[in-house]
């Protein structure tokens, strides 16, 4: 495989992005940023893919290509199925900050192949490896369009202490930076669409609970607790009273 024709700062801006995006996703593995080359469809044959588009300060697209062991653990999650787009929107959006600032679409997950080919059509796209010893784990791959002229101001990328890094994270461990939606539930009822055309403001709806009931707290709609409503600093919170165990959650 050949290096892309693009200017060796424009290489060193897609190193930097990867750097930048491998400081955050999540990894069973201790990984390393390979030197730059062409896309290829076949660099990653297992995994999933996430692409987004970003604008601003520069406009393209970038692609994670993380491995089968995170798509795994995702679904197998003791939360139950969570998002690989989710999960990866972290290293996309630090990918595309290097270049500036910056607003990323929402993502989609595509096998790994077509997305790598579909971002080698483009003028100038680049791919980085992520790699263990000399196997590829996971990639970064860019297009702009343009490519910035002139590398922009140092970008501080954080990383893991040379102790952290020596630890291969497995299981359940790869998902503690996951960022997954919570949210509390007071009660539910149901309505006829007459009802609910019928709503205006000032209306009461009853729920099926009894005042002083718990509130339930779900993670990606699943219920894994229940608490005490209680206000913080003029926000509503949710006072943990009782930790639902798995499959007892009727």
């Amino acid at each position: 495989m050949t290096a892309p024709t693009i200017t060796a700062p424009q290489l060193a801006l897609a190193r930097n992005a990867a750097e930048a995006a491998l400081a955050v996703l999540p990894t069973s593995r201790t990984l390393a940023v390979a030197a730059p080359m062409s896309a290829t469809a076949d660099l990653l044959p297992e995994g999933q893919a996430v692409t987004a588009r970003f604008s601003g300060a520069a406009n393209g697209e970038v692609v994670v290509v993380v491995g089968q062991d995170l798509a795994d653990a995702l679904k197998e999650s003791p939360l139950g199925e969570l998002d690989l787009t989710a999960a990866v929107r972290p290293a996309l959006e630090a990918a595309a900050r290097v270049f500036g600032p910056a607003v990323l679409d929402p993502g989609q997950v595509m096998e790994p192949g077509v997305a790598l080919s579909a971002l080698a059509a483009k003028e100038d796209s680049v791919v980085v490896p992520l790699v263990e010893g000399e196997d590829v784990r996971a990639v970064l791959a860019l297009a702009l369009n343009p490519w910035p002229t002139e590398e922009p101001g140092q970008v501080d990328v954080a990383r893991p202490s040379t102790a952290a890094a020596a630890f291969a994270r497995g299981g359940l461990d790869m998902l503690h930076d996951v960022e997954m939606e919570v949210s509390a539930e007071l009660g539910r009822t149901r309505m006829s669409v007459r009802e609910l055309l019928s709503l205006n403001p000032g209306a009461i709806v009853e729920l099926d609970r009894a005042a002083g009931s718990p509130a339930d707290l779900l993670v990606n709609g699943r219920l894994i607790a229940r608490g005490e409503v209680v206000v913080v600093d003029e926000n509503f919170g949710i006072r943990i009273t009782e930790i639902v165990a798995p499959g007892a959650e009727g």
